[in-house]
């Protein structure tokens, strides 16, 4: 049985991403009945995650009845004088926001992600004192959309943007980082689809099949 977190935990959806090879904004997709966002969403509050709030465009999202922040011009992008985009600047953005310790951050497309799992990765976060980030690890290395990650966080993470950093990975250099390894998280999806995210047409309808076959 998973173990509830034991104090509040901020929850973040990125949904800045451009969708260039989806062609269209991946979050308001339906999945399940809902828009996959608001999917993400309901699955983060039922974990005991919460208040959600979308780091995306607000004027997509904000009619969905979540906080949304749109993403901050932190650092320079490959020309000079643009803002730098991406999910490290999602991340940034997100614990710039946070009010709470400890705090969720998921991408806005993983279809396949369960409460269990996110009531898991919670505890494992509260619990872990001396960590800045709990993230989960399989065989290409971290997963740090499906992930958790202390306010402090923030500082380290803005200087790497600011140093020109866009690898997440290399942005969470010097932090203290608990990975949860493949043969924890894979007893909460023993096909190791937890964090497969939507990136085209055709992940998206694989997806979409599979969660009416198991509906």
């Amino acid at each position: 049985m998973t173990v509830l977190a034991t104090e509040p935990i901020g929850t973040f959806i990125l949904a800045g991403g451009r969708s260039s090879r989806m062609g269209c904004e991946k979050g308001l997709l339906p999945l399940a009945g809902r828009p996959m966002i608001m999917r993400m969403a309901w699955l983060a509050e039922s974990a005991g995650c919460a208040p959600v709030v979308i780091i995306g465009p607000p004027a997509k999202y904000e009619g969905l009845g979540f906080r949304v922040v749109a993403d901050e011009p932190i650092g320079e992008g490959e020309q000079k004088g643009a803002a730098a985009s991406g999910p490290l600047v999602g991340i940034c953005t997100a614990l710039n926001a946070a009010t709470n310790d400890w705090n969720l951050v998921l991408g806005c497309d993983l279809p396949f992600l369960t409460r269990e799992w996110l009531e898991f990765l919670a505890a494992r976060a509260v619990a872990s004192a001396a960590a800045d980030a709990v993230i989960p690890l399989n065989e290409r290395g971290y997963e740090p959309l499906c992930a958790m990650y202390r306010r402090r966080c923030r500082e380290a993470i803005a200087a790497a943007l600011e140093r020109g950093v866009r690898k997440v990975t290399d942005g969470l250099a010097g932090l203290t980082v608990a990975a949860i390894a493949p043969e924890e998280w894979k007893r909460f999806d023993a096909r190791g689809r937890l964090f497969k995210n939507i990136n085209t047409p055709a992940d998206y309808e694989e997806a979409r099949a599979a969660l009416e076959r198991s509906a």
